[in-house]
């Protein structure tokens, strides 16, 4: 059995480049482990071998402890890495269990035993108790200085801790520099992610993720199943976390959490995920870390006190607007991240809706009192300014439910907060990535949209089928080929007209909206036959045009709408 452990014993390096290299630059940012005092020159030189707890190797090394005593652990603290020569330990197994016993309850690091004075290989009572207790045992098969390794050691630790203080300082100075330039929420949540390498979420207290920055990997693998896994994930500080306190890890995931709080009211948290989440442990996070966390969650909470828009508010906005930018590096980011703000995304549509609201209305309390009316009445959508006095709206179509209600619906509500708001919808999208063209054509239906122009009975929104010719050319109004088209085609009856105080250009219109009967045209315009029939000549004279020409007529039809278009008629 002796000889079984022995034999399974691994030696730390593989050759003498390995046992040169040292930890100093190794371990810059994280905390000195086992594993990189094995690897110093003045202990890999005593040939050390692992022979219990090779899978424990990662555990921080708080300080090193040189002991001869039969009881060491009551000098000891936790995270210490115990040296010795063998000489104090008990002959009887039971004595050799208490003294394992004794350093794993205080949680030493490893224990490290010379085999030249007394022991030439560990004894069987010493590796089944390290094995039972899961304390790292390492043997050095030649005589080793425990001296020089302290001091090299405790040199490093110093160190590093030094420079982890130069660290601290360096976050608190840059999140000092985001406070007082009244960063956003946004700002600090990816500074966070920047600082410490890892995804870092904020999420509000009904366990929406408000604002996610990833660090190298997806928002898909950041927030699929957001909320059950939230919901997991118990607060931090409480008893199912470890270690105690208002920054720690928590839940089966992993997770560093802390709260973003003030004057004891709770607003959300903001979490760090682990860079793994297959394997995730509490030594994941290094101290910095957990000093970014800290920070972020301060900064967090003075950007809430100083910026007025709520958080929610606030995500469904950049949410909104970065779907219409489409913004997204996938179709998978873009669900997850609707998903994880309790919007559904599986078996349902989407509908684009605008807002434009009267100037005189107030644009954020409007946005307000309508995510209150469509929770009251249980519609599901996301709401959110796109501008000074347009709000944007995605409304998700559950299953078997018609589109044209449930715009209605949502433009009724509209309209009981602003009464001359003008309301336009897209057409349906089947998925978010196709959200972006039902924003465009709202938005293309809302300017070609006349203040006050009639809609079909028994509807209060303008959709895409609205968009006539004079709604087009209202929409393009302001493009100068539209303005040229027009000027080039009326220019010189409008100015004989001027010149001598004729009408012809109304003749023209009668004419047209007659679809060339002379007849009618006469009627309208309260004219004989042989006056309009005059006219009509005259007219094709100074267009040089044929008026019996459907193409003629079609061009200068077009010419005339552009003209009230742009004359506001």
């Amino acid at each position: 059995m002796h000889e079984k452990h022995h034999t399974a014993a691994r030696p730390v390096t593989d050759g003498p480049e390995a046992s040169l290299a040292g930890p100093d630059m190794a371990t810059a940012g994280r905390p000195l482990t086992v594993a990189d005092v094995l690897t110093l020159p003045v202990l890999s030189a005593g040939q050390p071998q692992v022979v219990t707890g090779a899978d424990l190797l990662d555990r921080p090394v708080r300080w090193v402890h040189m002991t001869e005593l039969t009881d060491p652990a009551s000098f000891l603290k936790g995270g210490e890495l115990v040296l010795t020569t063998g000489m104090p330990l008990p002959e009887e197994p039971a004595g050799v269990r208490r003294y394992v016993n004794e350093l794993a309850d205080i949680g030493a690091a490893a224990l490290v035993i010379e085999l030249v004075r007394r022991y030439h290989r560990p004894p069987d009572a010493l590796v089944h108790a390290c094995e039972a207790r899961g304390l790292p045992l390492v043997t050095l098969a030649k005589d080793v200085n425990f001296l020089e390794v302290t001091q090299v050691v405790h040199a490093l630790i110093l160190g590093n801790q030094a420079e982890e203080m130069r660290r601290t300082q360096r976050i608190h100075e840059a999140f000092t520099a985001l406070t007082l330039r009244g960063a956003v929420p946004e700002e600090v949540v990816r500074a966070a992610a920047e600082m410490s390498g890892h995804t870092v979420v904020l999420e509000n207290l009904a366990h929406q993720a408000l604002i996610c920055a990833p660090s190298a990997g997806t928002v898909e693998a950041a927030l699929s199943d957001w909320e059950r896994r939230s919901r997991a994930t118990p607060p931090a500080g409480s008893r199912a976390t470890s270690p105690v306190g208002r920054t720690s890890v928590s839940g089966p995931g992993g997770w560093l959490v802390t709260s973003v709080e003030y004057q004891g009211e709770s607003w959300g948290r903001v979490v760090m995920l682990p860079a793994s989440s297959r394997h995730p442990t509490p030594s994941a996070f290094d101290p910095t870390a957990v000093t970014v966390l800290d920070r972020a969650a301060m900064a967090l909470t003075i950007a809430r006190v100083i910026h007025p828009v709520p958080w929610e508010r606030a995500a469904h906005r950049d949410l909104l607007r970065d779907l219409l930018g489409q913004r997204h590096h996938s179709p998978a980011d873009a669900d997850a991240r609707v998903a994880a703000l309790g919007l559904p995304t599986r078996d349902c549509g989407f509908v684009a809706v605008l807002a434009d609201l009267p100037q005189e209305t107030d644009a954020t309390t409007c946005e307000a009192l309508l995510c209150e009316e469509l929770r009251k009445q249980g519609t599901q959508a996301l709401v959110g300014a796109l501008g000074p006095t347009r709000l944007g709206i995605l409304l998700a179509l559950r299953p078997g439910r018609p589109c044209p209600p449930v715009v209605e619906q949502l433009s009724r509500t509209v309209l009981g907060l602003a009464p001359r708001a003008i309301v336009s919808a897209g057409s349906e999208a089947t998925g978010l990535f196709d959200v972006a063209r039902s924003f465009r054509e709202a938005i293309r239906v809302t300017e070609a949209t006349e203040p006050g122009q009639a809609l079909p009975p028994g509807r209060s929104y303008h959709q895409p089928s609205d968009i006539g010719l004079r709604r087009l050319l209202f929409a393009l109004r302001e493009d100068t080929r539209i303005q040229d088209f027009t000027e080039r085609r009326l220019s010189r009856l409008l100015d004989h007209d001027a010149r001598h105080g004729t009408d012809l250009l109304t003749t023209l219109r009668h004419y047209l909206d007659a679809a060339g009967n002379k007849t009618l045209a006469a009627r309208s315009g309260s004219l004989s036959r042989e006056t309009v029939y005059q006219r009509l000549r005259s007219i094709e004279r100074i267009l040089d045009c044929d008026l019996e020409s459907g193409e003629h007529r079609t061009e200068l039809h077009v010419a005339l709408a552009a003209l009230d278009v742009l004359r506001a008629r």
